[in-house]
């Protein structure tokens, strides 16, 4: 055989190699957007109090990235480039709202097709979701709970700024931290406040249900 038939052959195979990739990744792009926008949609039924809607589409969402997953059995390259990473995140955020939304035990890292770190990510990013559901109660002069919503977003704050470990490892958990412990902090104020201006609210009542 001549280097020029061995070539073809050589190339026929690096070709056939590179479509089954291209295939993956397109498929897998496809399938990141489609995640990313499942979770968004509900966490937004979170918020309207849709439970059952949020509930499927985070179902949904497991069952792509399981999908990712097998695409990309055969192409870690593809499968770290950044955007699976970035869907998993968006997935833990939007299951780990739901459960705290509910009341319900938090899934566990084994119970989400995500890796550590987009677990740990999304459940920083859980916290500005809380922060936008007890600043709309609060507007709707809504107050119980508050404290103990606040108090979840304390907990999760304590949990990721133990994690001690390389950005290179976290996915930048760092940054998302100290994110996470600036809203914290604007929360706070905030609930004082609404709290200080309930209390007056109440002063002002009874004083005036005694003249």
């Amino acid at each position: 055989m001549s280097i020029h038939d061995e070539l073809e052959v050589i190339a026929k195979g690096i070709f056939e190699h590179f479509d089954a990739k291209e295939a993956a990744r397109e498929r897998s792009l496809a399938l990141h957007r489609e995640v990313i926008k499942l979770s968004g949609n509900a966490i937004r039924a979170v918020h309207r109090g849709e439970f059952g809607r949020a509930e499927e589409m985070n179902q949904k969402g497991a069952e792509l990235l399981l999908e990712v997953r097998r695409l990309l059995r055969d192409h870690p390259d593809i499968r770290y480039a950044g955007f699976v990473q970035n869907a998993e995140k968006e997935h833990a955020e939007a299951t780990i709202y739901f459960a705290i939304r509910r009341a319900l035990p938090l899934p566990t890292l084994e119970s989400l097709p995500v890796e550590a770190a987009q677990y740990l990510n999304g459940l920083s990013e859980a916290v500005g979701e809380l922060r936008r559901y007890l600043l709309d109660s609060v507007r709707q002069g809504i107050l119980e709970g508050a404290e103990e919503c606040l108090q979840a977003m304390d907990d999760i704050y304590y949990l990721l700024v133990s994690v001690d470990y390389p950005d290179a490892i976290t996915g930048s958990l760092r940054r998302s931290t100290d994110v996470a412990r600036s809203i914290i902090e604007k929360t706070r104020g905030d609930l004082t406040v609404a709290l200080q201006h309930q209390r007056l609210e109440h002063s002002m009542k009874n004083l005036e249900a005694r003249l």
